[in-house]
């Protein structure tokens, strides 16, 4: 099997840009445990989608070999800006492109200087590949893809890679309660925005901890709503597909607060 290691992890620049600060921490540092047990599963790529970068018309697929510039948050750009040096597995890309059109979805490829990089993809690949030792096969957010249709494009990334006798680690970078505080806080204060968040946010991390894959599928679209979670968690749609639609269970690195939503850092069972 191509696949060797899967994570769920947060796409918030705060735990990167300020680790030192309590709330943030524990993320930071479960962040660190799973690029540790990123490595130890020797990808050879690591296949990443973000919900952060957005995409309308089409499935989008970056395959510019080299991508390094400096990016600032649209929301945060006050913590510091996010420098990045990112290389693309252009094979596994371009496989990628060329086989949506088996599953009936568009792609195109982008290829171009200076393209806009989202924070969510800057964020894990600083954490989860320091150096960017490994390559990175990047897939977009469209936001007309639903959570099946995400399923299904990470099912045939999976295939590609197969192909390619590629080693691949799955992440899907994306966020829990989506709800933040619209106020300014003491950030050392941070916390979950209401305790229907985190009730809800806690009651799926017991599902995907458990390996409970069933009640996960039926409770996702109520999770979504009623916590409004990041782009309906179709980023775990994405892992979840690269996983043959089933959990058998996962390692809950980290829980927390990033301005008021929810984050956590998982790390699914093989």
């Amino acid at each position: 099997m191509p696949l060797v290691s899967a994570f769920l992890v947060p796409g918030s620049p705060l735990p990167y840009l300020r680790a030192e600060n309590p709330p943030w921490a524990g993320i930071a540092s479960g962040y660190r445990a799973a690029a540790r047990a990123l490595s130890a599963s020797r990808p050879d790529t690591i296949l990443l989608y973000s919900t952060q970068w957005l995409a309308v018309l089409d499935e989008l697929w970056q395959t510019r070999p080299s991508l390094t510039d400096t990016h600032i948050d649209e929301n945060w750009y006050e913590y510091g800006d996010l420098d990045y040096d990112i290389r693309i597995d252009t094979e596994l890309a371009n496989a990628c492109v060329a086989g949506t059109r088996e599953i009936g979805i568009t792609s195109k490829a982008v290829d171009y200087d200076r393209f806009p990089i989202d924070t969510g993809t800057i964020v894990a690949n600083g954490f989860l590949n320091p150096g960017s030792r490994l390559p990175l096969t990047l897939a977009s957010n469209n936001l007309y893809h639903g959570f099946e249709d995400t399923i299904r494009l990470a099912e045939m990334a999976i295939k590609k890679a197969d192909n390619l006798n590629r080693r691949v680690a799955m992440v899907g970078v994306g966020g829990l309660s989506g709800s933040i505080f619209r106020q300014e806080i003491d950030i050392r204060n941070d916390g979950i925005a209401s305790a229907k968040d985190d009730t809800w946010n806690r009651r799926m991390l017991g599902f995907i901890e458990r390996g409970a894959g069933p009640e996960i599928i039926s409770e996702c679209e109520a999770y979504a709503k009623e916590a409004r979670v990041d782009m309906r968690f179709k980023h775990f749609a994405w892992v979840f597909g690269a996983l043959g639609r089933r959990v058998s269970g996962a390692r809950i690195h980290a829980y927390g607060a990033t301005y008021g939503a929810g984050a956590a850092v998982i790390e699914f069972k093989m």
